[in-house]
């Protein structure tokens, strides 16, 4: 289905929960979405099924939007489809389209793949510019024809929290075809990402963004940082 088709099913569309989905850690649920005779399948995550973090507040939903809004400012294409409603069985919270047919495959497993390499190292820069505290490999999902990035709801967050599994380009040279739309967030052009996060956190974004481009090569971890370079459990 065309994005536009999904983003018109998932905005309109009446839900009706599946269930929940498997090892969760904020209650995600699987809900069918129809509109006139058209059914999709979505992942719904709710501000109310959400685990009070100390760090970061509550919403968590709200960065899962942000980062479909950062991919789409950036050309991407790494993050399925998300939109906020607040029409929703258990309240405010992102839907997100279902990633189907997805393999057992996860970063360790795919990152071999020279077809996938250019897809890498735009998730690379894309959780550097998030700030992504919680990269698991098991949050890239393959298809069979494609990867997708998932489960970022720990992004953005103002102080420096990158953990990730994808360290294998630093101090590699930042793609050139992720030079213009980067620079482009560093000077303001953030579209919706306001509506998502407060004003601190999209300056420190396009902060980052900026930094990435000045740098012109991707980082590595902060070794004074005494927040852990690597997410647990990796996968």
């Amino acid at each position: 289905m065309r994005r536009e088709d999904q983003l018109e099913l998932l905005r309109r569309g009446a839900i009706n929960v599946e269930g929940r989905v498997a090892g969760s850690s904020n209650q995600a649920l699987l809900v069918s979405v129809t509109l006139d005779g058209v059914t999709g399948l979505a992942c719904y995550k709710a501000e109310a099924g959400e685990r009070p973090l100390w760090d970061f507040s509550d919403g968590l939903w709200r960065r899962e939007v942000a980062a479909w809004e950062l991919d789409q400012l950036l050309g991407t294409d790494l993050v399925p489809t998300t939109i906020a409603r607040d029409d929703l069985p258990f309240g405010v919270g992102s839907l997100q389209w279902w990633v189907d047919g997805a393999t057992d495959d996860h970063y360790f497993t795919l990152r071999e793949r020279d077809t996938l390499s250019e897809w890498f190292e735009d998730l690379c820069a894309f959780d550097v510019v998030a700030n992504n505290a919680d990269r698991k490999a098991g949050h890239i999902l393959f298809d069979e024809h494609r990867c997708w990035a998932i489960d970022n709801g720990l992004c953005f967050h103002e102080e420096e929290k990158l953990r990730t599994v994808v360290w294998e380009y630093v101090h590699e040279v930042l793609p050139e075809r992720l030079v213009a739309p980067l620079d482009r967030l560093a000077r303001g052009e953030d579209g919706d990402l306001s509506f998502y996060l407060s004003a601190d956190e999209v300056a420190s974004t396009r902060r980052r963004a900026h930094e990435l481009v000045a740098a012109r090569a991707f980082p590595a971890p902060n070794e004074e940082n005494d927040w852990p370079p690597y997410p647990w459990p990796l996968i």
